[in-house]
């Protein structure tokens, strides 16, 4: 299980157990799942997706920051 908080400049968008996470990097997308080596990366516009007990959810974002370490999967990004 991986912990996702998706922070904007206005609130606190999702905190809370996902099971995978897909981000647009700014070099292209990738996935983030448990285990992941830890990481900095820019963010581009495009869409997070998130799977949360097996259902997909998704959020539009338009650029930001994103943190991998131990599980912990922090975005900080512009809505």
């Amino acid at each position: 299980m991986l912990r996702l908080k998706i922070v904007s400049p206005e609130r606190v968008e999702f905190d809370g157990e996902v099971e995978s996470v897909l981000v647009p990097g700014t070099l292209g997308s990738f996935e983030i799942l448990q285990d992941h080596a830890p990481i900095i990366s820019s963010l581009d516009n495009g869409k997070v997706e998130y799977a949360v007990q097996g259902v997909k959810r998704q959020q539009m974002i338009k650029g930001g920051f994103v943190e991998v370490k131990k599980n912990i999967v922090s975005l900080c990004v512009e809505l």
